[in-house]
């Protein structure tokens, strides 16, 4: 209970993630890999269990198999205490043959399970951003102005506002217009040149969820942002949280006050790793007062044999032989040769850098084993037509792109290197 509320939590997590490809090849956005051992979606649901929601249902959709298996894995509440759960649901079909058609259709194909859970309020979050929140403080600020649905909000620059639900509000933060990525917005009262935009997180009362969505079904409405929040701003009291209001225990001073992040693009998902790197990081992984909870780690501590390391994250199971690292973030099991070159790179579980290679702002997926001598993100041309690069000049290499070398091949390249 927050509030003396009872809250039932729906987590958007059937994203396609189009913007990152081809790291959502085989995956879906929010279980895609971020920092050393976690994934996107970690980070609302530890959100949401610090901040005291246990009642939590996963909606998925496209490539899901790799969440699933995480959920299940990370994911598992006690089965001792009641209504502790997070739950993955894919869409069950019971009003006919259709996928979910946004995320308001989403939410009224489970309708059965808000129904039968009769919680007072209902939390529906997205579930692709890298952010830290105490979602009680939301909650009790919904309550204390007698909300129908509480949007919580940011400001970002007028520019960027064609990517966001934007909140035209009055003195006391009641939304007056709700529009849905705006080819140009208002500047917010006394901050010129930005606009309130939508994080895609709500908090709705849920009477009145339980009767718009039914409305919504019978005139064609699938989406919250397009649909329904525009149309309730007439009708209904509708609330923007202030995302910066938000206070977490245990931030340092240094860190980016309020700091919340949209990883839909390689290059925004690039960018957001490195803000958590070094000693006084923008956003620091770890905090003990609200942790991030991550997979189960079963692998041994990395081991360093020899080489040069500045400003770089090292999973478990990690060996470093010989190479030199600068600004580099290896997950899992990540072997580096002698004579290797990593910088400003993201490398993923069970790849090996070979003898000599040389990668720069590169995004390496896991099951990579690249050949000694490689080069890659100094020849973008030539990048290009073997890897997707970014705007931003990202090379991504997808999946077992280049396939481990059997035994054999080992073997003879050992033999070299003796001869050698």
């Amino acid at each position: 209970m927050i509030a003396g509320k009872n809250v039932l939590a729906f987590v958007m997590a059937g994203g396609e993630g189009s913007r990152l490809h081809p790291l959502t090849a085989d995956r879906c956005k929010p279980s895609v890999p971020f920092n050393g051992k976690h994934r996107i979606v970690d980070f609302v649901l530890s959100n949401l269990v610090n901040s005291e929601i246990y009642s939590i249902y996963l909606l998925v959709q496209y490539k899901s198999q790799s969440l699933i298996e995480h959920v299940r894995q990370s994911w598992t509440m006690t089965r001792f205490i009641p209504h502790h759960f997070v739950t993955v649901v894919p869409p069950q079909m019971l009003n006919g043959r259709q996928w979910f058609q946004g995320t308001a259709d989403a939410v009224y194909q489970n309708l059965h399970l808000m129904e039968s859970f009769q919680p007072d309020l209902v939390a529906v979050f997205g579930a692709d951003h890298i952010y830290r929140m105490d979602v009680r403080q939301m909650i009790q600020f919904h309550v204390r102005n007698q909300a129908d649905v509480t949007v919580a909000t940011l400001p970002v620059p007028v520019a960027q506002s064609s990517s966001f639900g934007i909140a035209n509000v009055d003195d006391r933060q009641r939304i007056r217009e709700f529009v849905e990525k705006p080819p140009i917005a208002r500047s917010m009262p006394g901050k010129p040149g930005y606009a309130l935009a939508s994080m895609g997180n709500y908090i709705f009362s849920a009477e009145v969820l339980l009767r718009e969505l039914r409305r919504a079904h019978e005139t064609g409405e699938s989406d919250f942002g397009r649909h329904i929040l525009p149309r309730m701003v007439k009708s209904h009291r509708l609330m923007a949280y202030d995302f910066h209001d938000n206070v977490i225990p245990g931030v340092h001073p240094y860190e980016e006050h309020g700091y919340w992040r949209d990883v839909g693009t390689i290059d925004a998902y690039f960018e957001a790793h490195f803000d958590t790197l070094g000693a006084r990081p923008r956003f620091r992984m770890t905090n003990r007062y609200w942790p991030i909870y991550a997979s189960p780690d079963q692998a041994e501590s990395a081991q360093i044999e020899d080489g040069t390391i500045h400003h770089s994250t090292i999973g478990s199971g990690s060996i470093i032989n010989g190479g030199r690292l600068d600004h580099a973030m290896l997950r899992r099991s990540v072997h580096v040769e002698e004579g290797a070159v990593l910088e400003h790179c993201i490398v993923m579980e069970r790849s090996v850098i070979g003898r000599g290679a040389r990668v720069r702002r590169a995004i390496i997926d896991q099951d990579n084993h690249i050949p000694p001598g490689e080069t890659i993100g100094y020849d973008l041309e030539r990048d290009r037509q073997r890897f997707h690069v970014s705007e931003g000049g990202i090379v991504v290499v997808p999946k077992c792109a280049f396939p481990a070398v059997t035994s054999s091949a080992r073997l003879q390249d050992r033999e070299l290197a003796m001869v050698g």
